[in-house]
């Protein structure tokens, strides 16, 4: 049969028209894919969002524009129609993605949202009120107050019992490495004091042709000098150090502007800048935060990765002072505070400062702060002497100090007292009893007890200050850094206080914490719950695959 041609009158439709569906599909194409790649992060969601806010209101009113030029060959009323498409897409994409905003991406992922649109932080997951607390404990009859941890003869001695395990408490997510250093004679170690002292150059020591003993430093303690060299180097914070200058300033500092919570990693990339180290935050950050969401990076865990990861040494202590972090930098050793802030429009929470210099005549500090920046010329951001301790306070005034391998013994000597874990903790123990003995209402000041009653092993009065911290009113950011109130309250068989503080955490971003399932399945264990214990343990690893306190806990279940 012959074909007919069939005219029914009605026009082909024009080929604008045809290469707008195939734009549309494109655009929701590529849209799709960068969705995918996001979510498996191989693409940053800050390129491909920028990218979308130029493009996508760019095609929109170019697309209508057109139709409005090219009105005469198109069908009557297509720019109406585009246009009307056009705001039926856009509702129904911004329920969408509302509704992804706020239940599927992270947390950085929202963050990174509002910094291009800031309107959408009114859809994003309520966080606690301002300044909101911790569940408060319930009452306990266990002989011991916290008034009893403020009589002058409590002691704040280490535990002769059994304390803590070490993989307990700060789990090293390798074996540190060991630098093997000579240990030298007596007058060696007399010179290198006196060149302290003096703040004259340190001597250079020269290999002996006979063996020697050796060092080992590793990440978690200076060693213990040998019997010979005791007297020279062992020197303690209250010997005849001088004064440090009225003011100093470390200069060859390399400015790092973190990425989304990514304090710990930033600050210590820009202190190794110091010593010549040329990587960027995002390789520490492989390393110390599997998942980037994760809020806390641990002092240890910054220890353990320059120890690992390069030839400086590092090491930290809790229950620092002012006048020991005006040494160091005099003596030109970078250190890190962990400390509390509260930033404009934020509620308190932890953060990484570098210290670069400080001047007495001023009255003040000056940091490097990753967020905020490097201050005036590059010199530092001020920060008063007042301020800098009280929200350093927050966090027991831990430091980590920084220095190459032969400066060990210059670093034992200033350090005194402190170069010895024990001591250290002790000292910061004092502090902390004091300061709550001036002021019962210091949450931080018994947070800060227990804290180091914990490190001490003594368990049961940790908890009480704990207690007494939680009544007073505790931030409930708190236990998304610090992780003592969990050991001690699982040291004393308190598993009701655990769960009630992981149930918070769980609600507030500790889901992204692994401490956080690490306690909980220790508390399934010891209620023989070990298949929520596994689960527990293995979402901590999920977190973080080095978390070897969960690996030897997953292990050692009942099979």
């Amino acid at each position: 049969m012959p074909s007919h041609d069939f005219d029914d009158g009605i026009a082909p439709p024009p080929r604008f028209l045809l290469w707008s569906v195939v734009g549309i599909f494109v655009l929701l194409l590529v849209a799709a894919v960068g969705s995918f790649f996001v979510i498996q992060g191989k693409v940053s969601m800050s390129l491909l969002l920028g990218l979308a806010v130029i493009v996508l209101p760019l095609v929109v009113f170019v697309s209508i524009l057109a139709a409005i030029i090219f009105r005469k060959s198109l069908p009557r009323r297509f720019a109406v129609w585009v246009t009307t498409a056009w705001i039926v897409l856009g509702i129904v994409g911004m329920i969408a993605f509302t509704l992804v905003f706020r239940n599927i991406l992270e947390p950085g992922q929202r963050e990174t949202v509002k910094h291009y649109l800031p309107f959408m932080a009114m859809f994003a997951p309520p966080l606690p009120p301002i300044n909101s607390s911790l569940p408060t404990p319930e009452a306990v009859e266990s002989g011991i107050t916290a008034d009893d941890l403020l009589h002058s003869n409590f002691d704040l001695g280490a535990s002769s019992s059994s304390g803590p395990t070490a993989a307990t408490v700060e789990p090293t997510v390798e074996a540190p490495v060991a630098v093997i250093v000579p240990a030298t004679s007596t007058p060696v170690l007399q010179s290198l004091v006196t060149a302290v002292i003096t703040s004259s150059p340190i001597p250079t020591i020269e290999a002996s042709a006979t063996a020697q003993p050796t060092i080992e430093v590793t990440a978690t303690s200076l060693p213990a000098p040998t019997q010979a060299a005791a007297a020279p180097v062992a020197v303690s914070q209250s010997s005849s150090l001088p004064p440090a200058p009225i003011t100093a300033l470390l200069t060859g500092i390399t400015p790092v502007k973190q990425g989304w919570n990514n304090c710990g990693p930033a600050n210590i990339t820009m202190a190794l800048s110091y010593y010549g180290w040329t990587r960027d935050q995002d390789y520490a950050l492989s390393f110390l935060k599997p998942d980037r969401e994760d809020k806390n990076v641990n002092p240890w865990e910054l220890v353990n990765f320059v120890n690992q990861q390069s030839q400086i040494r590092a090491l930290y202590r809790v229950g620092g002072d002012m006048e020991l972090i005006k040494q160091l930098i005099s003596h030109k050793l970078p250190v890190l505070i962990e400390t509390g802030y509260m930033f404009e429009g934020s509620d308190w929470l932890g953060h990484y400062q570098t210290v670069v210099g400080y001047d007495d005549t001023k009255q003040n500090f000056y940091v490097y702060d990753s967020y905020l920046g490097t201050g005036q010329n590059g010199t530092g951001m001020p920060k008063s002497f007042d301020d800098f301790d009280t929200f350093w306070e927050n966090f027991n005034r831990t430091f980590i100090v920084l220095y190459k391998p032969e400066e060990e013994g210059l670093v034992r000597t200033l350090l005194g007292d402190r170069a010895d874990v024990t001591k250290a903790t002790e000292m910061a123990a004092a502090t902390a009893q004091q300061e709550a003995l001036t002021n019962p209402q210091n949450a931080f000041a018994w947070f800060n007890l227990g804290s180091s009653l914990t490190k001490l092993g003594k368990f049961q009065q940790a908890a009480a200050a704990f207690d007494k911290a939680r009544q007073v009113g505790l931030h409930w950011r708190m236990t998304l850094y610090q992780f003592t109130p969990f050991e001690a309250y699982f040291n004393v068989g308190r598993y009701d206080e655990i769960m009630s503080l992981t149930n918070a955490n769980l609600l507030n971003g500790g889901q992204y914490v692994e401490e956080t399932y690490y306690w909980q399945g220790k508390v399934y264990t010891e209620q023989k719950e070990y298949t929520k214990a596994a689960a527990s343990f293995r979402q901590a690893l999920a977190h973080n695959p080095r978390y070897t306190a969960a690996q030897d806990a997953l292990n050692a279940l009942p099979k």
